[in-house]
């Protein structure tokens, strides 16, 4: 192992993690006037944290918490809690409680771009080129005016100029964005960050974070938001342990809605099989969050969302339930507007009547199931049949072998799953402990698959 690299915490390969956005689910106004007294909103989660756990959930990644203009990926400054949420106090209780229920906690680090209130842009929008701050900003120029009528050009994160890209070499910035995450793990005792827009940052900032994240002297987990590209280019050794999979987001909703396993099955083949891209890494799954529409609102079919995350809890990677998508809250962006997907939580236990009742104790159950079982935490993929209604596969660890069985159809399916060279045999359902199937001659015979059903089988 490369002395420079940040060995990944044994505790992410356990995690089912818990997504919240802050701003959104604690109601807080929609801009910050940088001049009201903190509000402790935060403090709305705190009686939510035994539902959680209930849920099986052990790891929380909270999105953006520091001072910003408005939706929190403008950040203004790095070392305050948004006053919309709270104070340092606040947060500390939140971080707390999480940690005493066990549960692990990453922030989201937006480290690409601030917004154009951040202390530094605001010095340079006051004193042009004699400012100090001047190099900390990518691609200014002072031969032309920008949009808001600032004497200079810059950089914005995809031509947004609310958004004004951080200049990553610069050793200053870099210096004051690591100080930013010292702050956070001494002040609140973080376990890791999620790296907003990592595929649009310079990789060798990456290479220098993970290093000196090595010096912080805890487990610490760092995860980069990438929406395409080879993921092995981030996670790697010494640079990030994981990537967001929004391949396989992807093929968990298409693949119901066209009525195709061979999708799904295609991505898995190439990503987790043996000599996949991807095979030994733990990639952050999901099935819905902050920047894509609800599950529930993806899918054409409401029966299919207990499937997309059967198939979520036992396939490879670490999967994450978004807030209030565990009982079916739908949420589609209207305009390119993302507030939709980020609305306020209701008080505990939820909605007195959910959009899809029983999902909750589906996932419930499917997170219990893998907390049970490492085969479904570590365990290797292999495919064992695919067709466009119904997918096989085997989850395997040391002794431990698991099949994972699905039926898509809205009609019962005679299924018989091909496992040449596995002994003769009875299976029984973990999910229905009372039914039993038989393996003879290198076929599970499961008979009659119910529709929009599944079956986690081990060797009796």
């Amino acid at each position: 192992m490369p002395s420079e690299t940040l060995p990944e915490p044994a505790w992410v390969h356990d995690a089912v993690f818990y997504h919240v956005y802050p701003l959104g689910a604690c109601g807080a106004p929609a801009t910050n006037d940088f001049q009201s007294a903190p509000i402790a909103r935060l403090d709305r989660l705190l009686p939510w944290l035994d539902h959680w756990a209930a849920l099986g959930v052990n790891a929380v990644y909270l999105g953006p918490l520091f001072e910003s203009s408005s939706h929190g990926y403008d950040t203004a400054d790095y070392f305050h809690v948004d006053r919309r949420l709270g104070d340092e106090a606040t947060l500390a209780r939140l971080v707390e409680g999480l940690h005493a229920r066990g549960m692990r906690v990453i922030f989201d680090a937006v480290f690409n771009h601030v917004g154009r209130s951040f202390w530094a842009f605001r010095d340079l929008r006051e004193k042009g080129p004699s400012s100090p701050y001047r190099t900390w900003f990518r691609g200014l120029r002072f031969d032309a005016r920008n949009r808001f009528g600032d004497p200079f050009v810059y950089e914005g994160w995809h031509g947004v100029e609310e958004l004004v890209k951080l200049e990553l070499r610069q050793e200053a910035v870099r210096q004051h964005l690591f100080d930013a995450v010292t702050h956070w793990v001494k002040r609140f005792g973080i376990d890791g960050l999620r790296l907003d827009a990592a595929d649009a940052m310079d990789l060798d900032f990456f290479d220098g974070l993970a290093s000196f994240c090595r010096g912080l002297g805890r487990e610490f987990w760092l995860m980069g938001e990438v929406i395409h590209g080879d993921y092995r280019q981030w996670a790697r050794p010494g640079r990030l342990h994981a990537t967001t999979d929004y391949a396989l987001w992807k093929g968990l909703w298409s693949s119901h809605n066209d009525r195709n396993y061979f999708e799904l099955a295609h991505t898995l083949k190439r990503q987790v099989a043996p000599s996949g891209m991807y095979e030994g890494l733990s990639l952050y799954t999901f099935a819905d969050n902050h920047d894509v529409n609800r599950a529930a609102s993806l899918l054409k079919d409401a029966r299919h969302l207990p499937l997309l995350y059967l198939l979520l809890f036992t396939l490879p990677g670490v999967p994450s339930i978004y807030y209030g998508s565990e009982w079916g809250q739908t949420g589609r962006k209207e305009g390119g507007d993302d507030r939709p997907l980020r609305p306020a939580l209701t008080e505990p236990p939820g909605p007195a009547k959910p959009p899809h009742p029983g999902l909750r104790e589906a996932i419930t159950r499917f997170a219990s199931l893998r907390h049970q079982h490492e085969a479904l935490r570590q365990g290797s993929y292999r495919e064992l049949l695919v067709r466009n209604e119904q997918l096989a596969f085997a989850r395997e660890r040391g002794a431990e072998r698991l099949v994972v069985a699905v039926n898509a159809s809205d009609k019962p399916a005679e299924v018989e799953v091909p496992m040449t060279g596995t002994p003769d045999g009875d299976w029984i359902d973990l999910l229905e402990p009372g039914r039993r199937f038989s393996l003879r001659g290198g076929r599970l015979q499961l008979g009659a698959l119910p529709a929009t059903s599944g079956r986690v089988l081990r060797q009796a």
